[in-house]
């Protein structure tokens, strides 16, 4: 399951915690994540099932994420499917989560 951005759910901390109910990954997965992006990240906040379908989300992913509010309102896929691909909202993503570029771009045949 590849999300919007180009995270591989199955390899997300968040998603993996979840799945598992592993606390010991969300204070491990938290503490990467909150050095990564200069932010105050909980365990208790990294539950996730996915951001394309139902169910839980980490918070940030659910409300704030421009990305995932931009594929939704423009319904694709993921980022790879967007004919504005890869677009401004994409590229500091890219310079934290360079993987998800790699991800997008497979998705997208190149």
């Amino acid at each position: 399951m590849l999300a919007y951005c180009g995270i591989e759910c199955e390899k997300c901390g968040a998603f993996i915690a979840t799945k598992n109910n592993d606390d010991a990954l969300r204070v491990k997965t938290a503490a990467e994540w909150s050095k990564l992006h200069n932010a105050d990240i909980k365990p208790e906040d990294l539950n996730c099932s996915g951001c394309m379908g139902h169910g839980v989300k980490f918070e940030y992913c659910a409300n704030m994420c421009e990305i995932r509010k931009c594929a939704l309102v423009k319904k694709v896929d993921n980022c790879g499917a967007c004919a504005d691909y890869a677009c401004e909202k994409l590229g500091g993503f890219f310079a934290q989560v360079p993987e998800a570029k790699v991800n997008l771009d497979k998705a997208r045949g190149k």
